[in-house]
């Protein structure tokens, strides 16, 4: 057997197609919906991926707010440049893409965040209606990641009801929060949360039909680990270097040979990082629709 694909960057492509659509619509009305990112300091990944949300931005009609600080810089001013952010009338949504620099209160900062237009929904408040959202329509943003999991899986017809999925991390930004949203009414899947310090993680594994990855370990899901058939998603992501090259290359937690046991496979790069991104352009167009209402 020789999984299935399931090609993050043709899925993302047809979600910012839909979404260029319902920003067309918006302009029509006089609104135009902005990301906002407050990048801290000079890491080439942070740079990176904030480049590459703003490129995402461009492509579907979205304006582009940057503020960049240097590493340098106090609570003060990060805390000085959320105020604007949350004040601005061009910001519809906004990130501050983390990890911050060492000796700022990370969780200090996301709370001071106009939940409205936490585009990463990972404010307290966000999270917490998602804890209590457990049936119908949330009016509130979703965790990127988690959202671009499920995303991924419906548009490739991969049923949850009542599947078992293990979820190998639990991380605020993917672990936690996607066994929440996947336990809701209407996904109705059956979700074991593992980590570090959970007892057989292979035989915990071997029971899912479905798997998601997200601990940063490359390599760690093995073959023999996988449900012959299961769907497997890749979320970890680690920048491995190449000793006779010098060249760091993204490896993902699941082993080559996985590919060979599962019914479908997410690869890294190009499986859950393009829903991800996807995932944040769709929640800074549907706070602006929120707030044109």
């Amino acid at each position: 057997m020789t999984a299935q694909v399931l090609d993050g960057v043709a899925t993302a492509a047809a979600v910012k197609a839909e979404i260029a659509v319902r920003v067309a619509a918006l302009r029509e009305k006089g609104v135009v919906p902005g990301l906002g990112t407050l990048l801290v300091g000079d890491d080439p990944a942070s740079r990176s991926y904030v480049a590459g949300k703003h490129r995402d931005c461009a492509e579907v009609g979205i304006e582009s707010i940057r503020v960049d600080l240097p590493a340098t810089a106090s609570a003060a001013d990060i805390r000085s440049a959320i105020r604007q952010l949350n004040e601005s009338d061009a910001v519809t949504g906004y990130i501050i893409q983390l990890p911050l620099p060492k000796g700022i209160d990370e969780n200090a900062m996301l709370e001071l965040m106009d939940p409205d237009k936490d585009a990463d929904g990972l404010h307290p408040t966000n999270l917490g209606r998602l804890v209590l959202g457990v049936e119908g329509e949330l009016d509130s943003p979703l965790p990127c990641t988690p959202a671009g999991v499920v995303e991924m899986l419906q548009r490739h017809d991969i049923p949850l009801s009542g599947r078992h999925v293990v979820v190998v991390g639990r991380g605020l930004t993917v672990g936690r929060p996607l066994g929440l949203l996947l336990t809701r009414k209407g996904l109705d899947a059956t979700v074991t949360l593992t980590h570090s310090r959970t007892t057989d993680l292979a035989e915990e594994v071997r029971r899912a039909d479905i798997v998601v990855a997200a601990v940063g370990v490359p390599g760690l899901i093995a073959a023999d680990w996988v449900k012959p058939g299961a769907a497997v998603l890749d979320v970890g992501i680690t920048r491995v270097e190449n000793p006779e090259t010098g060249r760091a290359k993204l490896t993902g937690d699941v082993a080559p040979g996985v590919a060979e046991v599962a019914g479908w496979l997410s690869p890294v790069p190009g499986g859950v990082g393009p829903m991800t991104r996807a995932m944040l352009i769709h929640n800074v167009v549907t706070a602006a629709e929120r707030a044109a209402r």
